[in-house]
């Protein structure tokens, strides 16, 4: 964080209610010991480019070693500002926990990463809730070579939530995951996706040197069992490639076939599950919405697909078996798969 110094946290006399409320919280949790403040030497509610007044870290020994970075600033730290009586601010700060190795500081990076999420925030104006992943399009800790490029957010196991006198707020820790970890939870329930990495990474301490829990039969076993019993509750997915719509009198639909395999999944997970999902890109919305009878149809500028049980089925084989272009037999449809940058492996599973 290039805008905070250590232990600049101090205030100069003012009492900060919310701030004091988040201190004791993390004093109950870690008595007899003084969290290492790192605070903004600007922020900006004075003006500055930094969203949060703050980070705060502890050294923990539960299940492992490893340091706790709490933020200070989604929440309201001064009096109640916001209009929402029940919460305070967006109603949560994060958390990070990241195993500790031979050193005595802890590392800057988190700081780093927790800020950036702040910045997403403030200028998109979302929240995170439980559940809720976020893709980081590359290493978590970029000068650390690791398969962590994701993060997912679940209630902190030992913070938990509280009532301050400006509202209610959670602490959400964010997991770091791989990519096909986060593909994963996208195809099931995310909370209990976290739930269900906790036998394997306690409290959810991130090891950069960890490899994916996809690769374990035992977690992949949980997963599929999992999905096909709760379906998912990703109700938007983003991909680059995609159009669809209807061209001289036949229905199309075209998509990147690096995420056929994603989307056939959580067709299965979603539509099966009598649940409709949205694709989106930057220039089209295409809707998968399960029906007694099959269809296409255009609705406020999204094509939607109205799916049967057989032309689901059909939809997400032709998905899986990655060719170029197939016209479907239970729904008016061609799909058309593009190959940008990869190779073709025609009817390969």
């Amino acid at each position: 964080m290039s805008e905070m110094e250590k232990n600049t946290g101090e205030e100069s006399g003012q009492a900060r209610m919310g701030m004091d409320a988040i201190g004791e919280a993390l004093s109950r949790l870690y008595p007899g010991q003084e969290g290492t403040y790192y605070g903004a030497m600007i922020p900006a509610s004075l003006g500055g480019k930094d969203p949060l007044d703050g980070v705060e870290v502890w050294e923990s020994r539960s299940k492992m070693p490893h340091w706790h970075y709490v933020t200070y600033g989604f929440s309201e730290l001064d009096g109640k500002e916001c209009g929402d009586p029940d919460n305070s601010g967006y109603g949560f700060e994060l958390t990070f926990r990241l195993k500790k190795g031979e050193e005595t500081e802890p590392p800057v990076w988190p700081m780093n990463l927790l800020e950036n999420l702040a910045r997403y925030v403030f200028s998109a104006g979302n929240g995170f809730a439980p559940g809720h992943y976020i893709d980081c399009n590359g290493p978590i800790a970029l000068e650390e070579e690791t398969a962590l490029t994701a993060l997912a957010f679940r209630k902190d196991p030992e913070l938990g939530e509280m009532d301050t006198p400006n509202g209610h707020l959670v602490f959400l820790e964010a997991v770091a995951v791989t990519g096909d970890e986060m593909e994963s939870l996208m195809c099931w329930d995310g909370v209990k996706f976290l739930e269900q990495m906790e036998s394997f990474v306690p409290l959810g301490i991130t090891d950069l040197g960890r490899t994916s829990l996809m690769d374990r039969s035992e977690f992949q076993a949980a997963w599929e069992e999992g999905m096909a019993r709760d379906g998912s509750s990703t109700r938007y997915l983003y991909t680059d490639e995609l159009d669809g719509g209807k061209q001289g009198g036949e229905s199309f639909l075209r998509l990147g076939a690096s995420r056929a395999r994603l989307i056939s999944l959580m067709l299965q997970a979603r539509v099966g599950k009598g649940r409709p999902l949205y694709v989106e890109s930057r220039d089209a919305t295409v809707g998968f919405r399960p029906g007694d009878r099959a269809g296409a149809e255009l609705r406020d500028g999204v094509f939607i697909l109205i799916l049967t049980e057989p032309a689901l089925q059909e939809l997400c084989q032709v998905l899986e078996a990655q060719k170029r272009s197939c016209r479907l037999e239970q729904l008016p449809l061609t799909v058309e798969l593009t190959f940008s940058g990869q190779a073709e492996h025609p009817d390969e599973h």
